[in-house]
C-alpha cells in the first residue's frame, strides 16, 4: 500500500461525508507516517493517531471491518481481474456495509444512520443558540 493511495481514500470520504472533527487512525505503516498524508491531514484538520508497535488492540473497530469484509465478501468468491475485485469492494462498503450493516458498537445502527444520529444530537443546540435575540442579556457578560 502506498501513501497515494491512503491519500485518495481520505480524499474519497472527506469529499462524500463532509465530517467534523475527524481523527485517523492507523499503525505505523510508513503510508501512513509519510509528510504527503501528515501535510494533507493537518490541512484538513485531521487529528492523527497511530497505535503503538505491535498492538491490535487499539484498532479492533478497523480489525473487526477487515474481518467483516473477508468473511462476508472476499472469501465467497474470487475475482477474475482487479477491477472486478474493486467493484465488489465498492459495493460491498457503499452499499452494504455502511448503510445496512448493523454494528453492535453503534447502538445497532448503522455506519451511516450512526452519523446522522451524531449530526441530528447537535442540530437542537445550532437552532437554540441561533434562536437567541440579540437583545438578551447573559449573566457575567
Amino acid at each position: 500500500m502506498s501513501a497515494d493511495l491512503v491519500l485518495s481514500a481520505l480524499n474519497m470520504a472527506i469529499t462524500q461525508r463532509r465530517p467534523t472533527d475527524v481523527i485517523h487512525h492507523s499503525d505505523q505503516g510508513s503510508q501512513y507516517t509519510s509528510l504527503a498524508l501528515g501535510q494533507r491531514c493537518a490541512k484538513l484538520g485531521v487529528r492523527l493517531l497511530m497505535g503503538s508497535v505491535g498492538d491490535a488492540y487499539d484498532n479492533a473497530m478497523a480489525e473487526s471491518f477487515f474481518a467483516s469484509l473477508e468473511c462476508e465478501r472476499i472469501d465467497r468468491r474470487s475475482f477474475q481481474t482487479k477491477a472486478e475485485a474493486r467493484l465488489a469492494l465498492f459495493t460491498y462498503i457503499e452499499d452494504w456495509y455502511d448503510p445496512r450493516r448493523r454494528h453492535s458498537a453503534l447502538g445497532r445502527i448503522s455506519p451511516i444512520n450512526f452519523e446522522r444520529s451524531q449530526i441530528q444530537d447537535t442540530l437542537p443546540v445550532i437552532e437554540h443558540a441561533i434562536a437567541v435575540p440579540e437583545t438578551t442579556r447573559f449573566p457575567n457578560g
